[in-house]
């Protein structure tokens, strides 16, 4: 005879340790959108303590997940980590101007990682407008190197052939940046 008493204990399990699981992302992720907003900002210092926060809280959500592998796939997971990574990778590039590998499922670092150009996209506007025209090359390249790179792949997931479409537009706006930029004379020669 089947144990439907077992049965339930088991969702009501999975369905508390779910709720936990959604509350911890909102924190990851409201922590992962102020890290953006403070590296915007310029403010590297407050960038990185919150850095430092959002890497304990990202511990434990990964934590709560352990409790079952669908949990790596729950909707809420799966957003707060791919900000995680975009606040991640957003902050290295500003501080260093190198991209770094996280320790995150391959599909999530990806999702991320697409997510980045819009971020280094309002970077590029604002630095354009402090006449930091290399930075704003350096931007580009970096964002013409992300794309170059996505399309070596074969994505069959329909939410990551979006964001690799969303790369290239980034990518465009950056080049009508730079070619605004030329025409206006603050460039000089070619790239």
């Amino acid at each position: 005879m089947v144990n439907f008493s077992t049965l339930q204990k088991e969702f009501a399990q999975y369905d508390s340790e779910r709720e936990k699981l959604i509350k911890k992302s909102r924190d990851v992720l409201k922590l992962s959108k102020q890290v953006i907003y403070a590296v915007h900002r310029d403010e590297l210092k407050d960038a990185e303590r919150m850095m430092k926060e959002i890497e304990k809280e990202r511990k434990e959500l990964d934590k709560i997940a352990m409790h079952d592998a669908k949990m790596t796939y729950e909707g809420s997971y799966k957003i707060a980590i791919q900000e995680y990574v975009e606040a991640a990778l957003y902050f290295s590039f500003v501080k260093t101007g190198k991209l770094i590998d996280i320790d995150v499922l391959a599909e999530h670092y990806i999702l991320g990682l697409c997510d980045l150009p819009g971020e280094l996209n309002r970077r590029a506007v604002f630095l354009a407008g402090k006449g930091k025209i290399t930075e704003v090359g350096v931007i580009r390249d970096i964002v013409d190197s992300i794309y170059g790179e996505m399309l070596k792949f074969d994505f069959r997931d329909n939410e990551i052939r979006r964001k690799v479409d969303a790369i290239k537009y980034e990518l465009r706006k950056l080049e009508d940046l730079m070619l605004d930029l030329k025409l206006r004379g603050r460039i000089d020669g070619e790239r």
